[in-house]
């Protein structure tokens, strides 16, 4: 009799959604950086993606999803979900907001499900990675999968200047 597999929130809502995954565990009990993370497992960094969490002036929560080397526009995320304006979630309230913790923080799965952006720059890669929804673990799976997952939309949301790194 086999061990059973562990299942993060994120794996059993794409199990739920008959969504095709592939995860990838690696040895890390601590936060690292998407970079990082994509330097320990060999990937190449374009197709690393990590999720942030804002909130707007209307105490909404919105998480974005960017590549690893790109920098949030904070301007233009607040356009892209209609606020005025949305500042980064503070690190200490990650778990309380989101049920996932800094480092293991996935768009899929989170304990609410918030209004969600994915970079458009996702929309040239047949398949990107992101985090699996703990530490030590990304999730390979098609952007039109993500998006649909985590109810998200396509936005330009980088900072201009951080897209070059990924076109």
């Amino acid at each position: 009799m086999s061990k059973k597999e562990f299942k993060t929130n994120a794996m059993r809502m794409l199990d739920k959604l008959k969504i095709p995954y592939e995860s990838l565990t690696y040895e890390c009990d601590e936060f690292v950086s998407g970079v990082s993370t994509a330097d320990l497992t060999g990937l190449p960094h374009e197709l690393v993606y990590k999720t942030l969490v804002t909130t707007g002036k209307t105490g909404e929560h919105y998480v974005f999803v960017i590549p690893i080397e790109g920098e949030l526009d904070l301007k233009k995320a607040a356009k892209a979900v209609g606020e005025k304006s949305v500042e980064m979630l503070p690190v200490k309230e990650i778990t309380n907001v989101t049920g996932y913790v800094r480092g293991g923080c996935t768009a899929i799965g989170m304990k609410k499900r918030f209004p969600a952006v994915l970079d458009a720059s996702a929309q040239g890669f047949d398949q990107i990675y992101v985090s699996g929804g703990k530490i030590g673990m990304q999730l390979k799976l098609r952007p039109e999968d993500l998006k649909r997952a985590a109810g998200a939309e396509y936005a330009d949301v980088l900072l201009n200047g951080s897209r070059e790194a990924h076109t």
